[in-house]
């Protein structure tokens, strides 16, 4: 009877300890990732650093969520409450707003999930950590540009107009743009005149008749462009373009979208403000995992910020900024 009670007791023992093995050594970190939108090449770009990271990683899996367009803020709290009622190991959230959000995701780190904010920061102390570009920094490195591209078109910077196009009012990330924008030219050329800054609800077709519409009011004055996103940067292009106006008027613009690559190349953009989408979601996924396991995180990564050019465009550091899907393979190689 002893030796049957020892072999029961023996056999539970194996079996509890199999089955905690079995938790400790296979558990896996749930990562949910949230963009602003998924109609723009820039959040692809983050979902590819995000999966590269998750590949990298045995013990993650991510999952992938975002509204269709960045104007559909009600949308993106939606999803991150749907997600919340999940409960996830940690959120990875560019958020629209800066307040919008906040309720839910201040609810969710006080039920223990980790929070990683990327891109733009949120008006509350709850969270683990916030990776973003500096876009004040980013702005004023665009007006720098602007300046030398206008000079290099033949016009000069002693007078002339010039044209903000934004893709919405109320973003943080986009007014800091338009505010390192704005400081910069008056700092580098601050005979220029800045007209009004036009808001576009994030539409590259309206951001199109809105360029031409500057063009027409401001035909002989107009020395360029500055779009502070991908899709605004695209409609400026494309009205530059149609009116053959490449020669002409320089366009700066933030991002890279393919359409944008395309018109740095045809010469309807002459410099794009480039940001790393693809670190964003690969750090923001790894900065989830450190998280989870307790590791010490910084509040706050500037995640880089630089000038792209047809004269810097086939550089090799360039090259994996702007393919993010052999930046991906060369990650995996590793």
């Amino acid at each position: 009877m002893k030796r049957e009670r020892f072999f029961v007791l023996f056999a539970l023992l194996m079996v509890l300890t199999f089955s905690f093995s079995t938790v400790l050594f296979a558990e896996e970190y749930n990562i949910a990732v949230i963009v602003k939108a998924t109609d723009s090449g820039f959040w692809q770009d983050l979902f590819t650093g995000a999966e590269a990271a998750d590949e990298k990683m045995d013990k993650v899996k991510i999952t992938k969520h975002g509204p269709t367009s960045e104007a559909d803020i009600a949308e993106q709290v939606a999803i991150l409450e749907n997600v919340i009622s999940r409960r996830p190991d940690a959120i990875v959230i560019a958020s629209t707003s800066s307040d919008a959000t906040v309720p839910s995701l201040e609810r969710a780190y006080d039920l223990g999930i980790k929070i990683i904010t990327i891109d733009n920061k949120v008006n509350t102390d709850k969270i683990n950590s916030h990776l973003a570009t500096d876009n004040i920094k980013g702005g004023k490195l665009a007006a720098k540009m602007f300046v030398k591209l206008v000079k290099e078109h033949g016009n000069s910077i002693a007078a002339g107009k010039v044209g903000i196009i934004s893709s919405m009012a109320g973003v943080q990330v986009l007014a800091d743009r338009d505010k390192g924008f704005i400081t910069g030219l008056k700092e580098y050329a601050p005979a220029l005149e800045l007209l009004e800054t036009r808001y576009v609800n994030n539409r590259i077709a309206e951001a199109l008749s809105t360029t031409e519409d500057i063009l027409t009011s401001n035909a002989e004055a107009l020395v360029g462009f500055f779009a502070d996103n991908n899709h605004t940067g695209i409609g400026t292009a494309r009205a530059i373009e149609e009116r053959k106006l490449t020669d002409k008027l320089p366009v700066v613009a933030f991002d890279a979208d393919d359409d944008e690559k395309r018109a740095l190349q045809n010469g309807s953009i002459d410099c794009l403000i480039v940001q790393d989408p693809f670190g964003m979601g690969y750090k923001g996924v790894q900065f989830a995992v450190d998280a989870i396991e307790g590791k010490e995180l910084p509040k706050y990564v500037d995640t880089g910020v630089v000038a792209v050019t047809k004269d810097n465009f086939d550089d090799n550091e360039i090259y994996y900024l702007l393919n993010p899907k052999k930046r991906a393979e060369a990650v995996l190689a590793e």
